[in-house]
């Protein structure tokens, strides 16, 4: 369950100074102005906007305009991406990867385990198994505002206190960012000593988002970008049939220079993606759509020694 900005206040620092507490001042119930030492920041939609925007791709004259669920790059359907990860497969794994997470978190020894939301302006695939049970609190951001978040931020900064959560969720959201490493590090550093980290990110996906897309990972790669965190769960998220797919939807795409098109007549190739249960885990590692990693703060990171061993794929 979404907890109220009021209810989480206390943790919200100021973006890259974790030790600046935030002030939020009020007019009539709803945040009319924010402030960390003697610098300002926005408010859109009556949340605050906890960006360094001398340091972020997203710019502060976004916001005078910014609209609920509207991205950077326009409308997030997160309906339509539900309705794809059914039809293609990822959805069963995320759900169970979410079972999972929530069998965790109601072992960890606090009362209600609360869980940061990244990038959750939309919801993501599985996570309704966190947000419809009341023994778990959710706090959440993203680069945009939407009814499902707390406030707007960059996760290169994450605006909260050192060691204030008990889990971490983040879908979706690293092929977006500069620098994914300093992000996995803000993860590492807002969470509690065991807490726990789970992340989706694409492979073998083609540039959606336009400009705002940057980076890649295979499984061993996000191994690695999560050294600092031992393994609780990892694999493949959707394999070479769903790779397939992008492919020729891309393909598609670019022979017609229509994405209403490829998107309609590519749809068909989505079939593909039904012969990946078929496929053994380390070909679907190497040919994967995406991966996905569930881990725990642990306090000992990854050797560069140890990281080819972590390999998983059938070319061994």
């Amino acid at each position: 369950m979404l907890v109220a900005l009021a209810d989480i206040e206390i943790m919200l620092r100021k973006p890259g100074a974790p030790w600046l507490h935030v002030a939020l001042r009020r007019k009539d119930g709803v945040v009319s102005e924010v402030t960390a030492g003697d610098e300002q920041f926005p408010v859109v939609h009556g949340q605050p906007v906890l960006i360094d925007f001398a340091d972020s791709v997203v710019r502060p004259e976004w916001f005078a305009t910014a609209q609920d669920t509207y991205s950077l790059v326009g409308a997030r359907r997160g309906f339509l991406r539900g309705l794809k990860g059914r039809l293609f497969g990822t959805a069963d794994i995320s759900t169970s990867n979410f079972f999972l997470l929530r069998e965790h978190l109601k072992a960890l020894p606090v009362k209600r385990p609360l869980v940061l939301m990244v990038g959750a302006a939309t919801k993501g695939m599985g996570t309704d198994l966190l947000y419809n049970d009341e023994a778990i609190a959710q706090v959440a951001f993203d680069v945009y505002p939407s009814p499902l978040t707390n406030f707007v931020a960059d996760g290169h900064k994450i605006p909260l206190a050192d060691e204030s959560v008990d889990a971490v969720c983040i879908q979706a959201v690293l092929e977006h960012v500069l620098d994914p490493r300093q992000v996995a590090m803000e993860v590492a550093r807002v969470l509690k000593p065991g807490g726990l980290v789970y992340a989706e990110t694409p492979f073998m996906q083609q540039v959606h988002e336009g400009a705002y897309d940057f980076t890649r990972f295979s499984e061993v790669g996000h191994r690695w970008l999560w050294r600092d965190f031992e393994t609780v769960k990892r694999g493949a998220l959707g394999g070479p049939g769903l790779s397939l797919y992008w492919a020729v939807k891309y393909f598609l795409r670019g022979l017609t220079r229509s994405k209403a098109f490829a998107d309609i007549a590519s749809i068909p190739f989505g079939i593909f993606s039904l012969f990946d249960r078929f496929v053994p885990e380390p070909h679907r590692v190497d040919g994967a759509s995406g991966t996905y990693f569930m881990g725990r703060k642990s306090g000992r990171s990854l050797t560069v020694g140890e990281i080819v061993g972590e390999y998983r794929g059938a070319q061994r």
